[in-house]
């Protein structure tokens, strides 16, 4: 009964979450998405080059999270300080003290197949009959690599990667950058925004200048000389995204509290001697939230499509990271290989219209003039 009470919305939240549920098609949306999103962040124990359990001579062994010499699988004969898991000599040290638990995909992002029929750009493992998928092998078509797990499901890169591994990491990759992305420009953007609409005057005439100013900037050429001359890295893209991402949000909170900020209940507040920011953060945020929530998805897929962008240029992420925008620029490359450029396109676009969708079915949830349910 706690339980239920802790969970139960308030009679406007009622109203709001059946106004989004109304809205079938950005409700499965929103599943469908979290769904993908939930499972990329486990993409290791989709898709990885390491077992996930062994279990060796009686003993439990995780490769997935630890790394182990080569000596304590082989022996004498291992010499090398981390192990490769698809050698066959390991394979089958394997088979004969013990047995190992893989991911469904036998590949990382990063793992080269050096086995694969042509050479690469290959076509999808399904294309080809088993005796050319696995002529290759030395231990014939009962090898591992012959197994349904092993397969390049969408085939493989210019660099004989797999795509489908690099479809999941590269999912979960632009997902995170996204939203860390819009989390952060959400905040610094809505401080400003408060500001500036709440003392208003000399206050928001400065700020409005230094914006317009600062929005006048060409950003993608500015982005690019950045990109080329600092090292490329997650964190390092994302704090030059940022700098130019929080200003969409500052003109809709601005709106919001220079018109609440004159209401009789700021007023009242303002006489019973509450400060500024209590009024602000307390009282008219929650007001401005609703404009700013049903802003998040729109700004969530620019964030993802300017990552994209960059990546396909070549001044995002490092050479070799799971990209998207990489994906495409295979795909460009090598036309023959159509698989690539209709992994990368497809991909994207689910991904986009997921949240183009959740995006519309968030904005009826908060339109006041809809009453479902």
């Amino acid at each position: 009964m706690a339980l239920k009470k802790v969970i139960s919305l308030s009679p406007l939240n009622q109203r709001r979450w059946a106004n989004f549920k109304a809205n079938r098609r950005g409700y499965w949306s929103l599943w469908i998405f979290l769904v993908l999103f939930v499972l990329s962040l486990f993409a290791e124990f989709l898709a990885n080059d390491r077992p996930i359990l062994v279990s060796f001579k009686g003993e439990l062994y995780m490769p997935i999270f630890f790394d182990y010499p080569e000596e304590v699988f082989l022996g004498d004969e291992g010499f090398l300080p981390g192990t490769d898991y698809r050698i066959p000599e390991i394979s089958e040290a394997f088979a004969e003290n013990g047995w190992a638990l893989w991911p469904p995909i036998r590949y990382s992002y990063r793992t080269v197949n050096n086995e694969i029929p042509e050479p690469a750009p290959s076509k999808p493992s399904w294309l080809y009959d088993q005796e050319t998928r696995c002529a290759n092998y030395e231990n014939g078509s009962n090898d591992a690599a012959c197994i349904i797990g092993n397969w390049n499901w969408l085939g493989s890169d210019d660099q004989a990667r797999d795509v489908m591994a690099r479809v999941i990491y590269g999912f979960r990759i632009s997902v995170l950058f996204g939203l860390i992305l819009t989390a952060a420009s959400a905040v610094i953007g809505v401080t400003a925004g408060a500001i500036q609409g709440y003392f208003g005057g000399w206050t928001d005439l400065l700020f409005q200048r230094f914006i317009e100013i600062w929005t006048s900037v060409p950003v993608l050429y500015l982005l690019l000389i950045i990109a080329a001359v600092l090292p490329p890295g997650f964190w390092i893209l994302l704090g030059i995204l940022l700098l130019f991402s929080w200003v969409g949000f500052v003109g809709v909170v601005r709106a919001e509290f220079l018109r609440a900020r004159n209401f009789e209940y700021v007023n009242a507040a303002r006489a019973l001697g509450v400060g500024n920011w209590t009024i602000m953060f307390r009282h008219l945020l929650p007001n401005a939230m609703v404009a700013t929530l049903t802003f998040l998805p729109f700004i969530l897929n620019g964030s993802i499509t300017t990552l994209t962008s960059l990546d396909f240029l070549g001044f995002g992420l490092p050479p070799g990271s799971a990209s998207l925008g990489e994906l495409l620029k295979q795909g460009q490359n090598n036309l023959q290989a159509v698989w690539l450029g209709l992994t990368g396109f497809a991909t994207i676009s689910l991904m986009l219209s997921l949240l183009i969708f959740v995006g519309e079915a968030t904005r009826d949830a908060f339109d006041p003039s809809k009453t479902f349910g």
